[in-house]
């Protein structure tokens, strides 16, 4: 098979697509069309992974009762948060933002990584071994992107507790959280992130962040 030409037009509308992805937390209650979702799932095959292992497992909350307990999960941890916060404007802005859409979002993926997973043969994590969980993060990433591409949202929801998590979705013990993702259409898109937007956190120049030597 002949590989694609990736043009300047593509690579404009690529650069685009990185611009444009964010971390949804307002979200359309319509659902996803089902074989819009398969198609978005598929993509993570395609992600990399060390050693081809493919160590992402996906599973996709159907149960009402659980997105509930879930949702109520992150609204505690999510209030134990805010009484770490010392300074009191901080803790007053906290409260104001919304960080997740675990109600409104019509799909509800939990992602996890398996510790030592029979494919790729252990080849390229024998001294890492946290390159099985960065090809998880990578899959994620990937799917983030392809949502964007195809008019949908991605939220990472990230203030919770992992293991209570983990055994509210009944997982094998040789499983290991990394993410429980909201999917669905964001109500609106912006050019600027919503912590920026709500005046929590600018984006800083990478320059600050690249180092030589």
């Amino acid at each position: 098979m002949t590989p694609p030409i990736f043009d300047a037009a593509f690579i404009a509308r690529l650069d685009d697509l990185f611009r444009w992805r964010r971390d949804v937390r307002h979200f359309d209650t319509r659902p996803i069309p089902e074989r819009d979702l398969q198609d978005l799932i598929a993509t993570v095959a395609f992600a990399p992974s060390v050693g081809n292992a493919q160590p992402w497992r996906i599973i996709r909350i159907r149960s009402p009762a659980l997105r509930d307990r879930l949702a109520e999960h992150v609204d505690t941890a999510s209030h134990a948060a805010a009484d770490r916060i010392a300074d009191p404007a901080r803790r007053a802005h906290y409260s104001t933002l919304k960080l997740h859409g675990l109600r409104e979002a019509p799909e509800i993926l939990a992602v996890f990584n398996a510790l030592d997973p029979l494919a790729g043969h252990g080849l390229g994590r024998a001294t890492i071994a946290e390159t099985l969980r960065d090809s998880t993060v990578t899959a994620i990433h990937t799917l983030w992107l392809a949502a964007h591409a195809r008019g949908y949202g991605l939220g990472w929801v990230s203030i919770l507790n992992a293991d209570a998590v983990t055994a509210l979705l009944d997982v094998p013990a040789t499983w290991s959280f990394v993410a429980l993702l909201c999917l669905g259409t964001p109500l609106a898109s912006s050019d600027i992130p919503e912590l920026e937007r709500r005046d929590w956190q600018a984006r800083e120049p990478l320059a600050d962040r690249l180092f030589e030597r």
